[in-house]
């Protein structure tokens, strides 16, 4: 560690007690943020934003979709080094059936858990109480540090895509999603894409008067499964693995004794770089086209499904330079924090990092405290001393990334 930063970390972690943050990680939790409750992320919206004028952290509301609100906090720099945005969203998933209560925010065993623990209200905390910590702590930044909470990640990222849509500017950006403190500079796009095989009704008597549905769909999985997903194994990206896709999900036909007259396949399929939206439908059209030209009776359709599409731009791959002043920060702290040297991780979902940095150009890195394999599981739970080492992780980067005054 560079020897001018050591003494400023240690206020930094003298400013922020171990018991608030738990304090604010459980507040966070125990308040429901997902698409099934009918203001879904307002309410820890109107809770940050009173934790912040008690802080004394100025902040603005950016006005979303009806009464929802981005939160956007700063603690201003001088003026004279790199601007650092801490990106994080304020949204779950629904609670499922998980194993806790999933809002009581129970601590067992030096651990929080609930929904959101890991995914993301814990970096969530984590990150305001950075901006706390250097203010308490009187160390005064070259260049602003910015929170943004953003809503509807797990849905269509409207919060981050309003953010890219407004113009928002800094010179670089990390995203807290749960990464073990490894980094993700990459990680693959995301197009959820739906094929309608149609057939023709019958009675199960006389099923050859039909088209089953059901048959020819099932020969179109084979089909995509022995030609095109050896292709794209071959295709591969150092920072994000290689590009798949994922039947996910099948229905057809309306009962047993009826020819079915229509199957639906949704396909989850991630591209890397090199790869276009539209590239990816072709690859699926012309299979389709290949299956109807030897069989008159196969007809099939494929879709972008509407759920998965943002307002405005792609679910595009994330792509950030291994020799950015970001990364070199982020991995700097994380090694002299934890002692560890820390690894690019190709285990990534999508995340909003490729808005901020294929959209606005802005450099992003993905790491957060926490494990990604408990997100969205029965016992979601993030571990108390993670939190505290994300606090430190997030200042000293601020500090070599941003500069210090």
């Amino acid at each position: 560690m560079t020897k001018a930063l050591g003494p400023l970390l240690d206020l930094v972690k003298v400013a922020i007690p171990e018991e608030e943050i738990v304090s604010l990680t459980r507040d966070l939790i125990s308040i429901p943020s997902h698409s099934q409750i009918p203001d879904k992320e307002q309410k820890v919206v109107e809770y940050l934003a009173h934790y912040l004028d008690e802080q004394g952290i100025e902040y603005q509301l950016q006005p979303v979709e009806n009464k929802r609100s981005n939160i956007i906090a700063r603690y201003p720099g001088t003026g004279e080094g790199n601007t650092l945005i801490l990106n994080g969203h304020l949204d779950t998933v629904p609670p499922y059936e998980m194993e806790v209560d999933p809002f009581a925010a129970e601590v067992k065993d030096g651990k929080i858990y609930g929904r959101g623990a890991v995914d993301m209200k814990g970096a969530v905390a984590a990150m305001v109480m950075t901006l706390v910590a250097f203010k308490r702590a009187k160390v005064q930044l070259a260049g602003d540090l910015i929170f943004t909470g953003v809503l509807g990640e797990e849905g269509r990222s409207e919060g981050t895509e309003l953010l890219v849509k407004e113009g928002i500017k800094a010179d670089g950006a990390i995203v807290g999603e749960p990464s073990n403190f490894e980094y993700a500079i990459g990680h693959r796009g995301l197009e959820w894409l739906e094929i309608e095989v149609i057939g023709k009704a019958a009675h199960g008597g006389i099923p050859e008067k039909g088209i089953n549905a059901i048959v020819n769909a099932a020969k179109l999985i084979v089909k995509i499964q022995e030609t095109l997903v050896p292709r794209l194994a071959e295709r591969y990206h150092p920072a994000m693995g290689p590009s798949v896709m994922n039947f996910g999900r099948i229905v057809g036909g309306t009962q047993p004794s009826t020819v079915a007259d229509k199957c639906i396949i949704q396909i989850d399929r991630r591209y890397i770089p090199g790869e276009t939206v539209e590239q990816v439908i072709a690859e699926y059209e012309k299979i389709l086209e290949e299956m109807a030209s030897v069989d008159p009776q196969f007809h099939a359709v494929i879709r972008r499904m509407p759920e998965n599409m943002m307002q405005h731009f792609d679910h595009i791959p994330l792509e950030t330079a291994e020799n950015n002043l970001i990364v070199k920060a982020v991995t700097e702290a994380v090694n002299e924090v934890t002692g560890e040297q820390p690894r690019i991780t190709t285990r990534r979902g999508w995340t909003d990092a490729a808005l901020l940095a294929g959209i606005a150009h802005i450099p992003t890195v993905v790491c957060g405290p926490g494990d990604i394999l408990f997100s969205h599981s029965k016992n979601e739970h993030i571990e108390i001393t993670d939190l505290m080492k994300a606090v430190h992780i997030y200042s000293l980067t601020a500090m070599k990334f941003c500069g210090v005054s």
